[in-house]
């Protein structure tokens, strides 16, 4: 019976000891901040992200290509309707990334149970407030570029109009006799133009940052990571989140009529970015860690402030400025059209966050 008694002690001894070993894994089994017990293959994964690389490449590059060659096509010139729908589904694709895609992942970045509770990343809505702040930020930057290069014109309008008043002076009086007439201003339609295409150009410009950080991020995301059966589905999901992008992105270059030396830099910067982001995270993927706390925060400001920009110039410079346009609301079929193109850019962005 003490023999009995003897080993039934050291029976709940043991199970007491593994108790106590266990109990820490148990409860910080929501935060894997240690190293993975599983031993992943990373040959095959280094092979995944090679073939990332270059199918990301191609569809961005179509995705972007695709509006910018679209100009050459007469149906899908600025000036016809179906331009309105293809830019709605754009606008609906940025709307989506920004909604659906960055900001739930900078919510999750920085609320993550591996930053340590004395931080203050976890007692305040970090990643709400810098995309906020972000989306303010884009806004001054907006009106502030807009209104110095519409005063530059303007400058540079009067400069000219005041030397071609001179001239047609000059000339008014030696042809006086054939009634010879000079006139140095500008046709109103002239004047109206230009400030919408430096407004247009500001808009391409700010959305292509915002799309390249966001881009840069999900490449290292990618890169960094060892599991084959996490880049798996990831590949394409990606592929057709940078079509998608592209697409939304090539709208706005084509509108603002850039020099064709320009077009071809933004459209090839725009490729590169996630091919770029995904090699940068091959190479430090030995000692980079995504859910330390440094990297936590990184991709969780940098996703905040992405999602940020994104919103604003999809509400504000794409949505807003085509929903309250005239031509749009005397056409009811047109309106249908276009509220239809921008719920399938949104449906088809948002289906993509199963993956990616």
């Amino acid at each position: 019976m003490a023999h009995f008694q003897l080993c039934s002690l050291k029976i709940l001894q043991i199970f007491s000891l593994l108790l106590i070993l266990l109990y820490p894994a148990t409860v910080s089994c929501d935060c894997t901040c240690d190293k993975e017990d599983i031993q992943q293959n990373k040959a095959e994964a280094l092979r995944y992200k090679l073939g990332a690389i270059a199918a990301i490449l191609v569809a961005g590059a179509i995705g972007v290509s695709l509006p910018l060659l679209g100009t050459r096509i007469p149906a899908l010139r600025p000036e016809n309707d179906i331009f309105f729908m293809i830019k709605a589904f754009a606008a609906g694709v940025i709307l989506a990334t920004g909604f659906v895609h960055i900001l739930p992942d900078a919510f999750e970045s920085l609320t993550s149970p591996c930053l340590k509770e004395s931080s203050p990343w976890g007692k305040f809505p970090f990643s709400g407030f810098i995309a906020m702040m972000s989306a303010i930020g884009t806004l001054m930057i907006d009106a502030f570029a807009a209104g110095y290069y519409e005063r530059q014109h303007l400058s540079k309008h009067k400069h000219v109009n005041a030397t071609d008043e001179e001239h047609a002076g000059h000339v008014h009086v030696h042809t006086h006799a054939t009634h010879g007439h000079a006139h140095g201003s500008a046709s109103p339609s002239q004047e109206l133009v230009l400030p919408e295409l430096i407004r247009q150009r500001i808009i391409s410009q700010v959305l292509e940052v915002g799309i390249v950080v966001h881009s840069v991020v999900i490449g290292i995301s990618l890169g960094t990571s060892q599991s084959p059966d996490t880049i798996r589905p990831l590949v394409a999901a990606l592929s057709f989140h940078q079509f998608f992008e592209g697409m939304g992105l090539g709208g706005c270059i084509s509108q603002a009529q850039f020099k064709s030396v320009s077009v071809a830099i933004m459209g090839t910067f725009f490729s590169l970015t996630t091919p770029l982001g995904i090699t940068i995270g091959i190479g430090i993927s030995s000692f980079y860690r995504g859910n330390s706390p440094t990297g936590l925060i990184v991709d969780g400001v940098f996703n905040s402030a992405s999602a940020g920009i994104l919103i604003y110039m999809a509400l504000v410079d794409l949505l807003a400025a085509d929903f309250m346009n005239p031509r749009l609301k005397s056409n009811v079929r047109l309106q249908i059209g276009v509220n239809l193109s921008l719920l399938l850019g949104t449906a088809c962005m948002s289906v993509l966050a199963k993956w990616a």
